[in-house]
């Protein structure tokens, strides 16, 4: 593996609209889910302002990440508490609309609770794993590769481990409850993209992708890839990008009712709840006859 990169912080206010140039899996996923929200996410960029689940589930991943800082027998669960505030404050240096969070909590109860939620996950992923025993040789990895196709495939791996026999493992933390029977696989879907990444880039298949859930009860789901599950993943990404590329050429990017739209910043832009899209920012791809585009939409001239 290569040097470890971290995600910056995230911009604040709009920014200028732009084409998609590759996949992550999240936005593999909000495409699946619903068409629009990719569109506002990915083209037109609008602003998503922060939520104390997914800033919560930030905090937890800086703490596990930097508790590897420390040698192996100081990874206890007292270091761990110990760097959850100067992660909060790291992050709200680097993040100050955080501070808006809690704007009705004079007394600051509710970030109590708050943290102390965090407390709990945290305390969870001992009961789960025992970081004196890991070894990581990469934590919150970034990962790139770009396919025959030259589809451009990214993300971030919360954690690789390498056994001393050279057996790949990538880890990846989920601040959630674990997912019913029924979901199992949507979830394990992104370790997979996540393997087919680290396969092409490095020609090596992961032995084992493992998510691990703090929420709820806690739980630890893990997978064992094989060369043919990893080619049915590009096949799917393929296919993918080329729906995503029809739609960025016709603009036609639809809403799509889900479990996922009470929790929807994009409500006020979706017809499903009565609202308007903003005007598609991309020029669109003239259309023959048959209605198919001409032109390759995901050209760097689109």
């Amino acid at each position: 593996m290569q040097q470890t990169e971290t995600s910056g912080p995230a911009v604040a206010g709009p920014r200028p609209a732009a084409a998609p140039t590759g996949l992550s899996p999240s936005r593999a996923g909000d495409f699946l889910t619903c068409p629009l929200l990719y569109r506002l996410r990915v083209i037109d960029r609008l602003p998503e302002p922060p939520s104390p689940a997914a800033t919560r589930g930030t905090l937890v991943h800086a703490v596990l990440e930097r508790l590897f800082d420390s040698p192996a027998a100081d990874r206890t669960p007292e270091r761990a508490l110990g760097l959850l505030r100067p992660q909060w404050e790291r992050l709200l240096g680097e993040r100050p609309e955080l501070a808006g969070l809690f704007p009705e909590d004079p007394d600051g109860a509710a970030l109590t609770r708050w943290l102390a939620d965090a407390e709990k996950l945290v305390g969870q992923w001992f009961r789960l794993e025992d970081p004196t025993r890991l070894h990581p040789v990469e934590r919150e990895l970034y990962v790139e590769t770009a396919l025959e196709s030259g589809l451009l495939l990214r993300g971030y791996i919360d954690r690789v481990d390498v056994a001393p026999t050279g057996e790949v493992r990538l880890v990846d933390y989920k601040t959630g409850r674990a997912p019913s029977r029924d979901f199992e696989g949507k979830a394990m879907f992104q370790m997979k993209f996540y393997a087919l990444v680290v396969w092409r880039w490095k020609g090596v298949i992961p032995k084992r992708l493992q998510l691990v859930y703090l929420g709820g009860g806690g739980d630890v789901v893990s997978y064992d890839p094989d060369e043919a599950d990893l080619l049915a993943v590009e096949r799917k990404l393929l296919a993918l990008w080329e729906r995503i590329g029809l739609a960025v050429a016709t603009g036609d990017f639809p809403a799509t009712r889900n479990r996922l739209c009470d929790w929807c910043d994009h409500q006020a832009s979706c017809p499903e709840f009565g609202g308007t899209p903003p005007p598609y920012p991309l020029p669109l791809a003239r259309t023959s006859d048959e209605g198919d585009p001409t032109g390759d939409p995901m050209s760097e001239e689109s």
